[in-house]
C-alpha cells in the first residue's frame, strides 16, 4: 500500500492544502515531491511524483498551467500542486480545474503561506514511514503465497498488526510483462531503460489504481518481472467482475506498452490465507496458458484450463495449425470465398448442444436453413455430427482457433 494523494491531504501540518480538481484519482500512489523548475515537465518526471509548480523561477500562465497538466496526465504523476499568493500565482484558471476535471488528475492548491520545507519534510517522513510498513506487509504476504511458514496463526497475527484486511476471501491474479530485450533492438541503451523504467512504473500505477476500485485493497507484490495482485472474492460475481476490470486494463495498456505485453493468469476464487499458495499455483498455471496463445488478448484463468492446458503444452504450434487445417480448412476456405456462414453456423450449433432450433434462433435464420449448412459442413469436412469422435475434433479445433485469435467468433456470446 503505497502513500496517496489523499494520504497527503490527511499528514499533519498540510491541512491547507486544499483539492481542486481529481478527486476520483485520489488513491494515485506518491513516490516523492518534485518541484517543477522549468517550462514543462515532459522530460524531468517518471511517473508517480507530486509535482509542485510555483512562478518563483518562471512565469506561469493559463496556457502553460494547461500545457503541464497535460504532461502531468502524460507521465503518470500522482498530481499536480499549484501555489498561489498575492505575488505570484494569484488562483488557479477555471479552466485549468475543469481540464483537471476531465483528465482526472488530482489538482492542489497550496498558498505560499504553507512553507515548501514543511510539505516536502511531511511528505519525506511519510514515504519513508510507508516504504518501511509495505516492506513489512509485503514479507507476510510472500509467506502466505509460498506457504513458507511455521504457524499460520502468529503469520496472521502479525498480519493484524501491520492492518492487512486477510478476512475477505481472496482471488490471485499473477501478472507478467514480457518482451524487455525488444525495448534495446536498435535503440540506446539509455534510451531502452527508460522506456522500461517508464512501462514498469506506468503498469505499477494502474495496477494501483485498479486494485483502489475493487476494494479492500490488498499491497501488490513486485517480482521483477511478475506482479502479484489478491484480489477480493467471495465467489463467481466477483470472479467476473475481477476478470471483467482486468481484461479492460489489458485492453487499455496493450498498445501503451508496445513492444513489451503483458500476460495474466488468474487462480479461481473464494480462497483464505491458508490456501493463498494453492491459488498461486492455479493462477501461474494459467499464466502458462496465457502464455501460450498470445494471439489473445493476454488472460487465462484456471477454471477456463482443462483441455486447453493440455494444448498449451504443445510447444511446435504448427502442430495445432495443421489440425485446425485438417478440420476446419475447407470451412474456412469455403467461407473465405462466399458469404461467411460456415464457420458462425459451426459455433451456433456447438454453443447450443446440437439443438438446431435455438442455433437458429441464435443466427436470426430458419431452422431448414441451418439443417442445409449442417449438412453441407459434414459434406465439405468429411465428419459426420453423428459421430463422437469426430464431433470431438471439432470442437478442440473450434477452441483452437478461438485461443489464436483476437476476437471470438460473431456467434460467441
Amino acid at each position: 500500500m503505497s502513500l496517496s494523494v489523499a494520504d497527503v491531504l490527511a499528514l499533519p501540518g498540510l491541512h491547507e492544502l486544499r483539492l481542486r480538481a481529481g478527486q476520483a484519482a485520489l488513491g494515485n500512489p506518491v513516490r516523492w515531491p518534485y518541484v517543477a523548475e522549468n517550462e514543462d515537465i515532459a522530460a524531468w518526471v517518471m511517473g508517480g511524483e507530486l509535482v509542485f509548480v510555483t512562478s518563483i523561477n518562471h512565469p506561469r500562465d493559463e496556457a502553460n498551467l494547461l500545457l503541464l497538466v497535460r504532461q502531468a496526465v502524460e507521465r503518470a504523476t500522482a498530481g499536480l500542486v499549484i501555489l498561489t499568493g498575492a505575488e505570484y500565482i494569484q488562483a488557479i484558471p477555471l479552466a485549468v480545474i475543469a481540464e483537471a476535471d476531465r483528465l482526472g488528475l488530482p489538482l492542489l492548491e497550496q498558498p505560499y503561506g504553507l512553507k515548501m520545507v514543511v510539505v516536502t519534510q511531511a511528505i519525506g517522513t511519510a514515504l519513508v514511514q510507508q516504504q518501511m510498513l509495505g516492506s513489512s506487509r509485503q514479507h507476510v504476504l510472500e509467506q502466505l503465497l509460498e506457504g513458507d511458514y511455521q504457524s499460520l496463526d502468529v503469520l496472521l497475527q502479525r498480519a493484524a498488526s501491520l492492518d492487512l484486511p486477510l478476512g475477505v476471501p481472496r482471488q490471485v491474479a499473477l501478472l507478467r510483462l514480457q518482451n524487455s530485450e525488444q525495448l534495446f533492438d536498435g535503440e540506446a541503451v539509455a534510451s531502452g531503460e527508460r522506456l522500461l523504467r517508464d512501462n514498469r512504473q506506468c503498469l505499477q500505477q494502474r495496477l494501483e489504481q485498479c486494485l483502489q476500485q475493487l476494494g479492500a485493497a490488498l499491497p501488490l507484490i513486485s517480482q521483477g518481472e511478475h506482479w502479484i495482485a489478491l484480489l477480493p472474492c467471495t465467489g463467481s460475481q466477483d470472479e467476473q467482475r475481477n476478470r471483467q476490470a482486468l481484461m479492460d486494463l489489458l485492453g487499455e495498456l496493450d498498445e501503451r506498452l508496445q513492444p513489451q505485453r503483458l500476460f495474466l493468469g488468474l487462480s479461481s476464487g473464494n480462497h483464505h490465507p491458508e490456501h493463498f499458495a494453492r491459488a498461486l499455483g492455479q493462477a501461474r498455471q494459467a499464466l502458462v496458458a496465457a502464455q501460450a496463445f498470445p494471439e489473445r488478448l493476454g488472460l487465462c484463468s484456471f477454471n477456463e484450463l482443462g483441455v486447453i492446458e493440455l494444448l498449451a503444452a504443445i510447444r511446435d504450434r504448427s502442430l495445432l495449425e495443421r489440425f485446425v487445417e485438417r478440420t476446419l480448412g475447407p470451412l474456412i476456405g469455403d467461407d473465405s470465398r462466399h458469404e461467411p456462414v460456415l464457420m458462425p453456423t459451426l459455433e451456433a450449433w456447438f454453443f447450443e448442444n446440437a439443438n438446431l432450433a435455438l442455433a437458429a434462433q441464435r443466427l436470426g435464420v430458419h431452422r431448414n436453413t441451418l439443417s442445409y449448412r449442417v449438412q453441407r459442413i459434414e459434406a465439405l469436412t468429411g465428419c459426420s455430427f453423428d459421430d463422437p469422435h469426430d464431433r470431438l475434433n471439432i470442437s478442440i479445433a473450434l477452441l483452437i482457433r478461438r485461443l489464436s485469435s483476437h476476437s471470438l467468433p460473431r456467434s460467441t456470446p
